[in-house]
């Protein structure tokens, strides 16, 4: 049950955030930095704004990880202890960001956005172009309980940006291709949307009829983005991607801080 009003303007909205985010995040993570500042400028509480968006992400993020999963840009046995460790940090996240008052989420949640997107414009990453995945040895699955622990809890406890996140420490701690990069970080952001959301649905924080009808226009964008991303790469996407998020970001800014 709908617990506010939107008014067909403002869904048709969203609903094209959606799909731009969809797309986005299926190249370069990060789609949330688009989806969770709509949803709040939209009137959405902020409990309630990211469980919304869990619903919806997950959609887009399965539709983008199966899309690499076919292309064997993803090997789900070599990365099981990846998997797993996110898997566990996510729902932790969600359980911590419960306890988090209304007015504190308010004022947490666009700095978060907004230094995720600034590291997303400024950051360097060399994309290995091997197209092998990286040799197992001792330190491999410490790598990979650290790196889904500290990433699927972010995702938990605050969610937008975690696809960032997940490309540049793939790039740091496995030098591997673009390709894989992109389809470990959109599966792993999968596990952690799913997980997360399971959380906020038992906990009551998702407005379902909103969620589904986004996932929808998220689903169009993954399938979009993901193919593009196979065939062209995402150097064309990120400026136009953090031009509009530092927009978004810089509103919801003012209004928790300065009105």
């Amino acid at each position: 049950m709908l617990e506010f009003a939107l008014d067909p303007a403002t869904w048709a909205l969203l609903c094209t955030v959606a799909l731009a985010a969809g797309f986005i995040d299926a190249i370069a993570g990060g789609g949330g930095m688009l989806t969770v500042p709509a949803l709040l400028t939209a009137g959405l509480p902020p409990h309630m704004a990211l469980g919304t968006n869990k619903l919806a992400a997950s959609f887009g993020s399965l539709t983008a990880s199966f899309t690499y999963y076919k292309q064997n840009l993803f090997n789900p046995r070599f990365w099981a202890a990846s998997v797993l460790a996110t898997a566990i940090g996510a729902a932790l996240g969600t359980l911590l960001v419960d306890s988090l008052s209304i007015e504190f989420l308010n004022k947490l949640i666009p700095v978060i956005i907004l230094l995720v997107a600034l590291y997303s414009l400024f950051g360097k990453m060399s994309h290995s172009d091997s197209i092998d995945l990286p040799k197992k040895c001792g330190t491999l699955r410490v790598k990979q309980w650290l790196q889904g622990l500290s990433l699927g809890f972010f995702d938990g406890l605050a969610g937008p940006g975690t696809g960032t996140f997940w490309t540049a420490s793939n790039d740091m701690l496995y030098k591997m291709s673009l390709l894989l990069n992109c389809g470990l970080a959109r599966s792993m952001n999968f596990v952690s949307n799913f997980i997360s959301l399971i959380t906020f649905v038992a906990l009551g924080h998702v407005n379902f009829l909103l969620g589904v009808t986004m996932g929808a226009f998220l689903m169009l964008g993954a399938w979009l983005g993901a193919h593009s991303a196979i065939k062209f790469g995402s150097r064309l996407i990120k400026p136009l991607f953090n031009a509009v998020v530092i927009m978004l970001t810089a509103k919801l800014i003012f209004e928790a801080y300065m009105v």
